[in-house]
């Protein structure tokens, strides 16, 4: 299997594998308190990220740094292209009245305008004010409002109509174009006339303390924040971790870096992702989509060797695998393959951690080859066939998840990060996993654990703060280190878990703390179950909401040869359908103590989405409107008329 022989071969490169040095400091009980790693990259000290695809041109004119989607093929697109449709834009925008330091708003999905835009804006002088495509027109009011921008370019008309109706009662509203109606065209077409070295004019007048963006937070209350991040911020992140994980590809897979982005390109994960890729030249692509089926044929096509996602991607990616053995009438022998993966990925990678253990046993070797040619190969077949490596971020990943992915042949390095932090600020360090933490700190980045457990970060990535907001700031910022709102602690090798959100703690009447995430992690990696939410501050126990997802539901229906309308009232009463998600609960309570277990749970109608304001657009449950929405679902799991479900 190709990734147990590149952790053979960085066993033998301790060069490659001891690249990032990590210092450990302990308090007086000798419990790690901090972690910092040394940079790896040294902070940049003139220029910005606006210089990328121009360096890349003169460097590399012909090297393919994206491939774009034309005609339903993807057609390669080199530095030389790329840094001219930029220049073109930028002269654009300069014509349009884009001044230094002015902010335009961008209002899209994934796609390959969007990294033209980007650069184009960062090269006229500008900062990108990033605006998710599903924002209300009470977000995109504020966010305009709140950033000043004078400048909206949309993805669609129908974007493009919601944010006029949003600002339509502005004094001055910025004026509106979309992509899909020509924008692209016009602001090439505007700029015609201005030479080049007006754009370089203002791209070398950029430094490394200039503000790049506003990125705003989702926010699970209240309205977002605006994190400012300059483009030194920026160049410490994607610098640092292509120096760090970039090596894996060059010097031990053979395998040339490839991958395509489908994280939305208004979270700076998706955003730092395409700036790393692009500071590399590693060939990207971009998908619109993230709904698995719209996003495995595009998977399948492009063949990317590596992929960032959320746990999601991954929960989805493994559910179809088990919809489709079960379709097939094999859904025992799938789930014997998963029992088979964790212990077999566990047993190996405790040997590769410690050598003096003895790895897997002979019978799990040959169970491993026989569900090697049944199961795993279709599960890489599913994402392209030459995926190898894979970085997950968002929120923790189930352990046995992923160790059923390194089975077969993905290995999946969890990271953590905020949006004040520019997105990763710890990951796992190439080809040295630790299923179940999120790695150790970025280089040039420390992590601090405080005395309530709270997570501190401090580096070339944090943030300088929040627009027109010194009190949000002066909440979360001290000195030079961050508090991040986070739980967590740092192992002996100084890698991080995270155990929890501060402010999510549950504390029962019986006194007990309670950390919702690990639960609803681990509920939401099983099949049938959709969204989830445990809840019990101030009651004698836990209980969880949990909603059915619709497209198990329907292959579940179909599998048992039920009709697929069947009310989800009535499956809600239906023992199969109980049985199918007690599971799901034991599986999560199996992660805790029994204090800290899911006693009852009621299924629910509808669904928690950002359409109802029950999720953030990066997919946070916002607690309070949920358990709003539900009070009086929430009342019966304590007031003794039972939940669908019930555990002593």
């Amino acid at each position: 299997m190709g990734v147990r022989k590149d952790l053979k071969r960085a066993q033998r490169r301790g060069d490659l594998a001891e690249r990032a040095k990590v210092e450990l400091v302990r308090d007086a009980r000798g419990t790690v308190r901090e972690a910092r790693t040394a940079p790896l990259v040294a902070r940049a000290t003139e220029g910005s990220t606006a210089d990328i695809p121009f360096t890349n041109a003169a460097e590399a004119p012909d090297a393919v740094v994206l491939r774009r989607k034309e005609g339903g093929r993807w057609r390669p697109v080199t530095a030389a292209a790329f840094a001219r449709e930029v220049t073109d834009i930028a002269k654009g925008l300069l014509a349009a009245g884009l001044e230094p330091g002015g902010r335009v708003a961008l209002m899209s999905r994934t796609r390959y305008e969007w990294a033209v835009l980007d650069f184009a804006i960062w090269a006229a002088g500008g900062q990108t004010v990033p605006v998710y495509a599903t924002s209300s027109a009470e977000q995109i009011e504020w966010i305009v409002r709140d950033s000043g921008a004078r400048l909206l370019i949309a993805e669609t008309a129908e974007n493009a109509a919601t944010a006029e109706e949003a600002l339509r009662t502005h004094v001055d509203p910025p004026r509106i174009r979309h992509i899909d109606g020509g924008a692209m065209a016009e602001l090439t077409a505007l700029g015609r006339e201005l030479s080049d070295e007006e754009v370089t004019k203002r791209r070398s007048a950029l430094t490394p303390d200039s503000i790049a963006t506003l990125c705003y937070t989702s926010g699970t209350t209240g309205r977002p924040k605006g994190c400012v991040l300059t483009h030194g911020n920026l160049h410490a992140e994607a610098a640092n971790t292509v120096d760090l994980l970039h090596p894996v590809f060059k010097e031990i897979t053979g395998q040339v870096a490839s991958t395509l982005l489908f994280l939305p390109l208004a979270h700076i994960l998706g955003r730092s992702l395409q700036i790393a890729c692009m500071l590399a030249r590693i060939e990207l692509g971009h998908c619109p989509s993230v709904k698995p089926d719209e996003l495995r044929p595009e998977l399948r096509a492009f063949r990317p060797t590596f992929l960032v996602g959320v746990p999601y991607l991954f929960e989805k990616i493994h559910d179809t695998g088990r919809a489709t053995a079960e379709k097939l009438g094999r859904a025992a022998s799938f789930d014997r393959a998963e029992r088979i993966a964790v212990r077999f990925g566990e047993a190996y990678l405790d040997r590769f951690l410690d050598p003096s253990r003895p790895g897997p046993s002979l019978g799990l070797r040959l169970g491993w080859a026989l569900y090697e040619l049944l199961v795993y190969r279709r599960i890489r077949k599913e994402v392209g066939g030459n995926l190898r490596y894979a970085i997950s971020g968002g929120s923790p990943l189930d352990r046995d998840l992923n160790l059923f992915f390194y089975a077969a042949g993905i290995i999946i390095y969890e990271g953590y990060g905020l949006t004040e932090t520019t997105a990763a600020a710890t990951i796992t360090p190439p080809l040295r996993p630790r299923p179940g933490t999120v790695g150790l700190p970025v280089p040039g980045t420390a992590v601090r654990i405080a005395d309530d457990g709270e997570v501190l970060l401090k580096g070339g990535i944090v943030f300088n703060g929040y627009w027109n907001n010194p009190a949000a700031t002066d909440a979360v910022l001290t000195g030079d280190w961050l508090a991040t709102g986070d739980l967590g602690a740092l192992d002996e090798a100084g890698y991080l878990t995270i155990t929890g959100r501060k402010k999510d703690i549950i504390v029962t009447s019986g006194g007990k703390n309670v950390s919702p995430a690990v639960l609803e992690d681990r509920l939401r990696s099983r099949a049938l179950v959709g969204q989830c939410i445990v809840v019990g501050d101030n009651r004698s126990y836990v209980a969880a909401l949990i909603t059915l997802e619709p497209e198990a539901v329907d292959h579940w229906l179909a599998v048992r040869k039920r009709p697929l309308d069947t009310p989800l009232a009535e499956l809600a009463r239906d023992p199969e359908v109980i049985a199918e998600v007690q599971r799901a609960v034991d599986h999560a309570n199996a992660a805790v103590s029994k204090a800290e277990s899911i006693r009852r749970f009621a299924l629910v109608e509808g669904e928690f989405s950002e359409a109802n304001g029950l999720l953030t657009p990066s997919l946070k449950i916002k607690r309070h409107a949920v358990t709003a929405a539900y009070a009086r679902e929430i009342e019966e799991l304590y007031g003794g008329a039972g939940g669908a479900g019930t555990r002593s």
